[in-house]
């Protein structure tokens, strides 16, 4: 019988686990609630938009964080290989009206990873195939999408339309944590919570702070859309 530095032997079957390899999902969260997406580009911001006022509204559980991931692209691909489960806020081509809202599981997936339409959905789903790949693919997948009505507007915020489907995207993420065991607790009218990111981009005080349409473009980064071959978008050099 195998016996440890303090000469007592150690109860039977403990030398085989600690032999054995890890549980898969040993340490990890339970799940990760993740709004993805580009607050610069109008409806392209309507995951960080759910995810900030799902957590402005409800206290999470020990075991679920939420994340606003942006546009982090591959700086994600450790915070969903450390969750056993992931719920998503994004916006999606649904192939319906602007504003039409979706809770996409299992095959429905397939719709969401299909198609492209801004460049941080292609590096998600990257991160999935790699998260996989790794063999720390997540157990469950739900994604709470939306039909979004522009996105080429640079600098703008939520259109009234997706802004007004953002409360029924929070419920919806509830009511999917609740199927899988993690019940969310409404916060107490009034209590100071800390936004997911800086407060300078809260919707309120990003959208006070936007230039008007004469001060900055509103196509893009005016200082890239002028091109070193001598050709320009006219918009950049009307403003030039």
């Amino acid at each position: 019988m195998t016996r440890n530095d303090s000469g007592l032997s150690p109860p039977a079957g403990a030398a085989d686990a600690l032999d054995a390899p890890a549980a898969p999902n040993a340490g990890k969260r339970g799940v990760l609630v993740l709004g993805i997406g580009n607050i610069l580009w109008a409806d392209e911001g309507f995951g960080p938009r759910a995810a900030e006022a799902l957590h402005q509204k409800y206290r999470t559980p020990e075991g679920v964080d939420v994340m606003d991931g942006g546009t982090l692209g591959s700086w994600l691909v450790n915070e969903i290989c450390a969750s056993r489960r992931l719920l998503v806020f994004d916006c999606c081509d649904l192939k319906a009206a602007p504003g039409t809202l979706r809770v996409l599981r299992r095959d429905e997936i397939r719709i969401w990873a299909s198609t492209k339409i801004s460049p941080h959905q292609t590096g998600f789903n990257d991160l999935l195939a790699t998260a996989a790949l790794m063999g720390e693919e997540p157990e469950d997948l739900a994604v709470v999408g939306v039909q979004p009505e522009l996105l080429d507007d640079y600098g703008g915020s939520l259109t009234p339309t997706l802004r007004a489907r953002v409360p029924e995207a929070v419920e919806a993420a509830r009511t999917v944590l609740a199927e899988w065991g993690w019940p969310l607790e409404a916060r107490p009218e009034g209590e100071k919570v800390e936004p997911l990111t800086f407060r300078i981009l809260e919707m309120d005080a990003y959208e006070a702070g936007r230039p008007s349409e004469e001060e900055a473009c509103r196509t893009g980064d005016e200082r890239f859309l002028v091109r070193g071959g001598g050709h320009a978008v006219p918009d950049a050099l009307e403003r030039g």
